[in-house]
């Protein structure tokens, strides 16, 4: 896909989302939309290219730093409930309460106790969102080693993207191992009939952003008509399957 193809595959989908918020809005749903993945996956790329031309009102990007003193003292999960949507809302988590079984977990920053609270508790929580009538949408964006060493790389290089740069980063490749067993452990785990995952091949950027848009599309009941080249490519997007933990389609 070109940089011009891909421009023009793009305004197209954004139209079909720009329909699909109307409809939301008109209708009273509530969309909650959750990005996870490894360090420089491009997630923050994706975000973007979605919500470019959505209502500002009725629209919310939630990316929450560390949590504080009150926050950690509090159930886990409830620093998160006050960002859910309302009526007519659209909410995308760049990271969200799976941080817990990730980045939490791989880093030392919660005990082994309390990541398996988390793995028992999330299933209910998101059961109860999805049967008062929330549509719930799970990407896991994942990009092979060698992908990551570069983003990484280009980051520090690069003056636009130096606001990403986290101690975290420092260490994202040393322990890409660790992160990728807490990955199979996260997927299995809380992948259930009121929140299946979707795994995004997340090596081709471009590829990745029109294809997670494309299935959005798909995903959530509008009236606007599908086009042909609204069709997600289920080699880009695909649902997680236990079994594919054995083959390559998940970075190892």
């Amino acid at each position: 896909m070109n940089k011009d193809s891909y421009r023009e595959i793009l305004r197209d989908l954004q139209i079909g989302l720009v329909s699909l918020q109307r409809h939301l809005i008109a209708s009273g749903h509530r969309l909650l939309v959750i990005l996870e993945g490894r360090d420089a996956a491009g997630k923050d790329g994706a975000i973007k290219r979605i919500v470019e031309h959505l209502s500002p009102r009725e629209t919310r990007v939630v990316a929450l730093g560390k949590p504080n003193r009150r926050e950690k003292g509090s159930w886990y999960f409830q620093r998160y409930v006050n960002h859910l949507p309302s009526a007519g809302e659209w909410v995308i988590f760049n990271r969200s309460w799976y941080n817990r079984a990730g980045v939490e977990h791989v880093m030392g920053f919660c005990t082994e106790d309390e990541c398996d609270r988390f793995l028992q508790q999330v299933v209910p929580f998101e059961r109860m969102q999805v049967e008062s009538g929330t549509i719930l949408l799970k990407y896991y964006l994942d990009i092979s080693r060698q992908e990551q060493a570069d983003r990484l790389e280009a980051r520090q290089t690069d003056p636009l993207k130096n606001w990403k740069i986290s101690p975290i980063d420092a260490v994202a490749l040393e322990k890409f191992d660790a992160y990728t067993e807490a990955r199979d452990r996260m997927l299995v785990a809380t992948d259930h009939d009121h929140g299946r995952w979707k795994v995004v091949q997340g090596d081709n950027k471009l590829a990745a952003r029109i294809n997670i848009i494309r299935d959005i599309l798909r995903a959530v009941p509008h009236p606007a008509p599908f086009h042909i080249d609204q069709v997600p490519d289920r080699e880009i997007v695909f649902p997680f399957q236990e079994v594919g933990l054995e083959d390559k389609r998940l970075a190892r």
